[in-house]
């Protein structure tokens, strides 16, 4: 438990992540200045928000897993066993737990990818399969569709955003994304030309393009580097927080999950949870918070048992 004194195509050269932050350059800004989402002249639709009130974090049981239990046919032992949590709307929960201990299964489950004994319900409703409104984004940077732009990727999922009624309200949305994540100067761009940073900043653009309610993060920031993960640590910080969207994100950085969580979630080994608490250390979280090291080691010897 955490002590109650806690306040707890035209080619390009691939783009690092450094050269991104000078993405509003005038060379860049020449090379797009004929493209259609570039600075809309109507005005900016609003941002994709991920229910149709506003964002009501942790007030209320939202996403509701009870007794979730789940064993592969040629495993001696369960992955998932007897599950039972409920995330608020608009939460950011973290999920730590040793590799083999089911946070990624869990997440499959909700997400509707596998099949489970137990009940997931959302908004009082019971998921069984893939739905529209949990979107899922994974640790490999190749989630985007190779063969089209930036550009394209953004438009391609926006086409399933029902509050989007027409191409102009697309294109601008599809701006506004973009920009708050670095990438509006990089629409004509194919994912092959960007660094592994820029394609999850537009992977994280695109999923809230179809204004999902709940968005499930497999480790997203594993493979980049220090810089580049706390940079893309604090826009998603920013993101989620103006569109609303539940985040379930698994990772095993403990750091990472203080910094980001407003709920903090482990998994022992047998993919049973033996942690499940709010993150009451004050934002924003840093090495140098109060009460962050007692935190880090208490979550660290679970992690160890």
């Amino acid at each position: 438990m955490i002590s109650d004194n806690i306040k707890p195509s035209r080619q390009k050269e691939t783009i690092s992540d450094t050269n991104a932050t000078g993405a509003n350059s005038d060379t860049n800004a020449t090379n797009n200045a004929s493209s259609p989402m570039r600075s809309p002249s109507t005005s900016q639709p609003v941002l994709p928000q991920a229910a149709d009130t506003a964002a009501s974090t942790g007030t209320k049981p939202w996403l509701v897993l009870s007794h979730v239990h789940k064993q592969y046919s040629n495993a001696v032992s369960p992955v998932l066993q007897d599950v039972s949590l409920e995330i608020g709307q608009g939460e950011f929960c973290c999920i730590l737990g040793k590799s083999g201990c089911g946070k990624s299964t869990l997440l499959r489950c909700i997400a509707g990818f596998e099949p489970f004994t137990g009940q997931i319900s959302l908004e009082g409703k019971v998921q069984s399969k893939p739905n529209p409104d949990i979107i899922m984004v994974f640790q490999d940077f190749n989630q985007l569709f190779a063969w089209k732009t930036v550009r394209q990727n953004m438009l391609c999922a926006i086409k399933y955003n029902d509050r989007v009624t027409n191409k102009e309200e697309s294109v601008a949305l599809g701006y506004q994304l973009l920009k708050m994540v670095g990438l509006e100067s990089y629409l004509d761009y194919y994912p092959h030309q960007l660094s592994g940073g820029m394609k999850q900043r537009a992977a994280i653009a695109r999923a809230l393009a179809l204004r999902p309610k709940i968005m499930l993060m497999d480790e997203p920031f594993a493979s980049l580097d220090a810089i580049t993960r706390k940079h893309l640590q604090q826009e998603l910080i920013s993101l989620t927080a103006q569109t609303g969207t539940t985040v379930l994100f698994v990772t095993h950085n403990i750091q990472e999950a203080l910094t980001l969580g407003d709920r903090l979630l482990v998994l022992a080994q047998g993919g049973q949870v033996v942690f499940n608490e709010p993150n009451s250390l004050p934002r924003p979280v840093k090495p140098s918070t109060p009460g962050f090291s007692e935190v880090w080691n208490q979550l660290s010897a679970m992690l160890d048992q």
